[in-house]
């Protein structure tokens, strides 16, 4: 039964992030934008079922739960605690491949063979997914395509102002200076 170590703030005030004592599962993200999309997943159903939350994402040791805008803090937050607290027997096991699994349809970008994604996702490992971690969010490769390399952001950051905004041209001009000068960034 996971334990709350610690309920933090991110820079998107409709998001919260619950740090836990043990994994909700072992390297790999779940993100779900709307609960059509959780009906599978016994955690992230259950915090749809609270009422007032609009995604669900968790990786590791952290749930990134999103509300509405009609609902404070104060109101929801013990609602939410009780199915994480319930959530016994739900780490999905770690997976074997490269790719992160995303749970609900999203599609899994994997860095195969080629070389320009696999140099993308290292940068995005050592340098972009950590912080964007820390506020509770992540991102993922969705596709690179005639130089256009395109991202989904998860957790908080899928709402979340400046992921679309400063990170978004952080995330390019990285890549620019590092992969390659051609390739844009576009959000998803």
């Amino acid at each position: 039964m996971p334990k709350i170590a610690d309920i933090q703030e991110t820079p998107n005030p409709n998001a919260v992030k619950f740090i836990l004592k043990e994994p909700v599962s072992h390297g790999t993200s779940h993100s779900f934008p709307t609960a059509d999309l959780a009906r599978s997943d016994k955690l992230a159903s259950s915090l749809f079922e609270v009422g007032d939350v609009v995604s669900v994402f968790y990786m590791d040791k952290m749930i990134t739960v999103e509300k509405t805008d009609d609902v404070e803090w104060d109101e929801v937050l013990p609602l939410l605690a009780v199915p994480i607290r319930a959530a016994e027997g739900l780490v999905i096991a770690k997976t074997n491949g490269n790719a992160a699994a995303n749970i609900g349809g999203a599609i899994a970008a994997a860095a195969g063979d080629d070389p320009t994604i696999r140099m993308i996702e290292a940068i995005l490992d050592e340098r972009i997914r950590p912080y964007l971690a820390g506020d509770g969010g992540w991102l993922e490769i969705v596709e690179l395509v005639d130089n256009k390399l395109k991202i989904r952001y998860q957790g908080a950051c899928g709402s979340c102002p400046s992921s679309l905004t400063g990170t978004l041209m952080a995330i390019e001009n990285l890549i620019k200076d590092e992969v390659d000068p051609q390739i844009s960034v576009e959000a998803v």
